[in-house]
């Protein structure tokens, strides 16, 4: 029997994302899928019933999540959503687990085989999976935009006739995916750029993007990097030292990019009140963790905030999905290629391998209960200390990865 794979319209109104593109409809079609695309689902993303249709989708609705075996989404499914669902279906989504306990706990009574995509090992093979860099990539492109877009001047020097106009002075704190992203974007506008980041390797990345390191480096800061690639908490001592020196340093710039985020954690607070009050009228800072409670204080999710002093604070959400139509095309991909490690290309078949290593980093439930480790109860979820896992928008590992492009992109 055919097994039938539903992409839904997102039903959160923020999310103009989709779960899959024409390419890869086309591509799973040819695994012997039937693919149901419920109507109007790629509309925000550029990606019209019509186009669906031509690469090998039915277009329905809504209702035909009840015959799915495999549903593709962007978020977690709602509520409403699981009561549609039929038992067995399994589920890929980005699905936001932490602090979600117990809607994880509604996904598995609902007999339902739940993914998050988030969750995605940092090895060579989950490289084309890789929802967190895909994105984040997006979002560090997206947050420079956002700063042109508030910032009421040029970005690089103009020199004419009527006199200089100064390049903008970006500062970029955190060189993750995002971060160096931003990097990459601010330099290409013609600003000059700065960033820091409490990796060690990461002044070698800021720098071959052309960009200066700010950092207190000192001993401690040399060892502040683990085996795995991630960064260690710094001591007390050594915090006080970085934030006077990034106090100093906000002071004279014109547009602030913050991008740390710690899964499991509220976001750091990096910029204070203080900083923010420092910097000149006019100024702008983009948090691109403020669904997380933001990097810089008084950061308000949803809003374009300006202080006493004339600073914006900008805190959009979702901003990779600020840019629908590339986000969709990425993480269909990634979709497309954690799927295809699932199928059997004879007998033409879905088939969860559970020993795998993939499966076992990203299955959150199955068979009526919560099986990842990390979730498998609210109190030992919330008991336990945050773990070395990937960030969206800074994050080690698929930093090193994307710096090949970015250098490349950006020269």
């Amino acid at each position: 029997m055919t097994q039938i794979i539903f992409v839904p319209r997102e039903t959160d109104i923020a999310e103009a994302r989709v779960a899959a593109s024409a390419d890869t409809v086309k591509r799973l079609a040819g695994h012997g899928f039937d693919i149901i695309v419920e109507s109007g689902a790629g509309t925000r993303s550029r990606i019209p019933d019509a186009e669906f249709e031509k690469a090998g989708a039915k277009i329905g609705a809504a209702a035909d999540a009840a015959k799915a075996d495999i549903i593709l989404k962007v978020r977690r499914p709602s509520a409403a959503e699981i009561k549609s669902y039929k038992s067995g279906v399994s589920v890929f989504a980005i699905m936001d687990p932490y602090g979600n306990e117990a809607e994880l706990a509604a996904i598995a009574r609902g007999g339902i085989t739940s993914f998050g995509m988030e969750l995605m090992p940092r090895i060579t093979r989950a490289q084309v999976m890789d929802v967190l860099s895909s994105q984040a990539n997006l979002a560090g492109y997206r947050a420079v935009i956002d700063a042109a877009a508030e910032y009421d001047r040029a970005f690089p020097m103009m020199m004419t006739a009527a006199g200089t106009v100064p390049a903008a002075k970006i500062f970029i704190m955190g060189a993750g995916v995002a971060g160096l992203q931003a990097i990459a974007t601010a330099r290409r506008l013609g600003a000059v750029v700065t960033a820091t980041d409490v990796r060690p390797a990461a002044k070698e990345q800021v720098a071959s993007l052309g960009a200066k390191f700010i950092a207190v480096e000192d001993e401690e800061f040399k060892a502040a990097e683990t085996a795995g690639g991630y960064a260690k908490e710094m001591s007390a001592e050594y915090q006080a030292k970085q934030a006077a020196l990034v106090a100093e340093h906000i002071a004279k710039q014109d547009i602030v990019i913050t991008t740390a985020l710690i899964p499991g954690r509220p976001a750091p607070k990096l910029v204070s009140a203080a900083m923010v009050a420092s910097m000149r009228a006019g100024s702008v800072l983009v948090d691109l963790a403020v669904e997380r409670g933001g990097n810089v204080e008084g950061v308000v999710a949803e809003q374009v905030a300006t202080t006493e002093n004339g600073v914006k604070i900008v805190g959009h959400v979702n901003v990779a999905g600020r840019i629908a139509a590339s986000a969709s095309q990425l993480y269909a991909k990634n979709l497309l290629a954690f799927l295809e490690t699932m199928i059997d290309k004879e007998a033409k078949s879905f088939a969860i391998n559970r020993e795998d290593e993939l499966v076992k980093a990203t299955m959150l439930t199955d068979g009526g209960a919560v099986v990842h480790e990390r979730f498998a109860s609210a109190a030992a979820a919330s008991a336990s200390p945050a773990v070395e896992t990937p960030e969206f928008v800074s994050e080690p590992k698929a930093t090193a990865r994307k710096k090949k492009t970015n250098e490349g992109s950006a020269s």
